[in-house]
């Protein structure tokens, strides 16, 4: 029996289609090996030695590939006109990141976040989370700036209400010059602060969500689907 005009293009779409769901299958393989590669990279990292935290020189180098999640080291003197909250949820509840300028020796200016603060009465301001004196040494992960604000709102410099760690906008916003393109999430450490309510260092959430092996799974059945289902509409046609 000579194939019909309509079974003939029935058979292109069907090919199409599996053509289709089968490259999507096989990008989520590809996105998987990617993603596990990338879980093992941050792993290593975390868990390294700490090492320096990148200085001007090498500031333009600094990619969210190449150094996000490094563990590193700081030291120099906190400033304490730069404290600034950032209105975070973890773990602990609602509150906020307490973040400070660290100037370093070579005068160069470091963002870190001291770590989570509860949120306070209205009344209180930042200086009752006192910043300890003469040189500290911070250590901690790495972390990129977080631009423009949340996902829901944005950060108001003028108001000095901060949704997102941006550091630019927050060195601008302060009056910081020389500002590394990068803050560091501090660990807890005595120099942080000893007071009861000092910020409550190493909450930093590294979590990447790996699905990809279920959405592979997924496309590589619905490109079997497609010739099964091809076959049938054939057999009804006969």
């Amino acid at each position: 029996m000579r194939p019909t005009a309509r079974t003939i293009a029935a058979g292109m779409l069907a090919l199409l289609f599996f053509s289709i769901f089968v490259g999507l299958g096989s990008w989520q393989v590809e996105r998987r090996g990617w993603k596990l590669a990338l879980i093992d990279r941050v792993d290593r990292r975390v868990h390294s030695p700490p090492v320096d935290a990148p200085l001007p020189a090498e500031w333009p180098r600094i990619t969210t590939a190449s150094h996000e999640y490094l563990h590193v080291r700081a030291s120099g003197i906190f400033l304490p006109a730069s404290q600034t909250r950032v209105q975070a949820l973890t773990e602990l509840g609602p509150g906020f990141w307490l973040l400070a300028a660290l100037r370093r020796s070579d005068g160069s200016i470091t963002l870190v976040n001291r770590g989570f603060i509860a949120a306070d009465p209205p009344e209180r301001t930042v200086s009752a989370h006192g910043l300890p004196a003469g040189v500290v040494t911070v250590t901690g992960l790495l972390r990129m700036s977080e631009p423009r604000g949340s996902f829901l709102r944005r950060n108001d410099p003028t108001a000095d209400r901060w949704y997102s760690r941006d550091v630019p906008a927050i060195a601008a916003a302060r009056g910081l010059t020389r500002v590394a393109p990068y803050f560091i999430d501090a660990e807890p450490s005595q120099a942080m602060g000893e007071a009861e309510d000092a910020p409550v260092g190493g909450l930093t959430v590294i979590a990447f969500h790996n699905n990809h092996l279920i959405y592979a799974i997924t496309w590589y059945t619905l490109a079997c689907m497609i010739p099964a289902a091809l076959w049938f509409a054939l057999r009804e046609r006969e």
